[in-house]
């Protein structure tokens, strides 16, 4: 019965519905009294959220993770985030090959949906790959970070932390067990922290394929095109957005204003790597000035790369779109990077991406402004945003919202994670090119 509703299924269907069931499976396991620290329920309204959260790698909490959690909660959570962030398809594949059975052609077709492959073959020993690179450097994350947390609280606590907050840094998920939402603000100078949160932040958004071919080619010149675009635009994304964040805030004193100065450049790298869908905080958000949280918000809503643990828009369908219109402003015929040229079909798929983004993130924030009217416009546009590109910062109201806010949260924190493209397809059944075109007739613009 279950391989026949399977058959019928699209892949973008099997996608969907597989991290829409790994939550539901989450969500009742963290709702039993046994996942929180005073043996109640937390409600399976929170229960959902904090799984769908966790799943989709985002990090916005209904409940102090630190605190609230048991031990068994909080090792749900982490398997729930590295399962998010490796991808439902990438573990079932290890899985099935691990019981030593053959994969199918249909299979392979959702594996490679999932990957983002542009190709069938080799999509096995790519999704092999992911999961080998993804536990190396997990492993390097913990192991730097065992050396602050080890000797401050001890060796298994110590571990038990590393390991926690290298997964949940690697998979952009922003979940901490700092305790009271405190995030890293403790270690605001700590090099060691900070230096690996953002190595294993960076690392985790640029995307598993991007990774592999730095590793097999190891010069620039010779990368694909895909994987320049994303170093270029990620670079760009980390080095100008600092700098700015850093004049904005280096006299605020409730910020970075009474710091020195190279805890002020310390600080305002991190808190522009963070928002690169990983959602951990080493200052105190609220207090940032609204031009810094504008900053963040165009930050979060670009997230990561594809093919990565990360959500949101993109930095290859922001790279897209800003290449075209330099193309268009150079009256140029075709669009064009490092001597390549880009398909038009590429750049109308980024442009449906941005449009379903914008209105997921509008159309949210008009729900939860006209269900929550004691929050303010930007805090609320700042959270659906969090949402949407699966970050997790938030400017403390998370906790406060109503049922219908949390619910909206959810629908577009999920739509960030598993794709806004492959959530439309799963309600569309026709996807077939039609056998006749329009006569073509142009309008005015601009």
């Amino acid at each position: 019965m279950m391989s026949v509703i399977y058959r019928k299924l699209s892949q973008s269907q099997i996608l969907a519905g597989g991290f829409l069931l790994i939550a539901v499976i989450g969500g009742l396991i963290l709702n039993l009294p046994i996942s929180s620290a005073n043996n109640e329920s937390v409600g399976l309204l929170n229960a959902m959220f904090t799984s769908i959260s966790a799943v989709c790698v985002t990090g916005l909490i209904a409940v102090d993770t630190g605190t609230y959690w048991s031990l068994f909660g909080k090792t749900v959570i982490i398997i729930l985030i590295q399962i998010g962030g490796l991808g439902f398809m990438t573990i079932a594949t290890m899985g099935i090959k691990f019981m030593g059975k053959k994969i199918s052609f249909s299979e392979r077709l959702v594996i490679q949906e999932s990957l983002n492959s542009g190709k069938i073959s080799g999509v096995i020993r790519l999704s092999k790959n992911i999961v080998i690179i993804s536990f190396i450097i997990e492993l390097i994350g913990m192991f730097f970070l065992s050396f602050v947390f080890i000797p401050e609280m001890g060796i298994i606590k110590g571990i038990a932390y590393s390991i926690f907050h290298s997964i949940s840094a690697f998979c952009n998920a922003g979940f901490d067990i700092m305790g009271n939402f405190s995030s890293l603000t403790k270690y605001y100078n700590n090099m060691i922290v900070n230096f690996t949160i953002m190595f294993l932040i960076i690392f985790g958004g640029l995307g598993f394929s991007t990774i592999l071919d730095i590793k097999d080619k190891k010069n620039f010149y010779k990368l694909a095109l895909h994987t320049k675009i994303v170093i270029i635009t990620t670079s760009l994304l980390i080095l100008i957005p600092s700098i700015i964040f850093f004049l904005i805030e280096m006299n605020n004193p409730q910020t970075i204003g009474e710091m020195k100065l190279w805890e002020k450049v310390l600080v305002s790298l991190f808190q522009i790597v963070s928002p690169r869908t990983a959602g951990f905080n080493t200052i105190d958000i609220n207090a940032m000035r609204d031009s810094s949280k504008f900053l963040t918000i165009i930050l979060m809503f670009i997230g990561g790369s594809p093919a990565s643990t990360a959500g949101g828009l993109k930095t290859t369908t922001f790279a897209i779109i800003l290449i075209s219109v330099i193309s268009l402003i150079k009256e140029r015929e075709n669009i064009e990077a490092f001597g390549r040229r880009i398909s038009y079909n590429v750049l109308n798929k980024a442009l449906v991406i941005l449009v379903i983004g914008f209105f997921l993130v509008f159309t949210g924030t008009m729900i939860i402004s006209l269900t929550n009217p004691q929050f303010d416009f930007l805090t609320i546009l700042y959270e659906v945003t969090s949402a949407y590109g699966t970050v997790g910062l938030t400017l403390g109201i998370t906790t406060k919202l109503n049922a219908v806010a949390k619910m909206v949260l959810m629908i577009i924190m999920f739509s960030g994670r598993v794709g806004s493209l492959t959530v439309l397809y799963t309600f569309i059944t026709d996807l077939g090119q039609k056998k006749y075109i329009y006569p073509k007739e142009d309008i005015a613009v601009g």
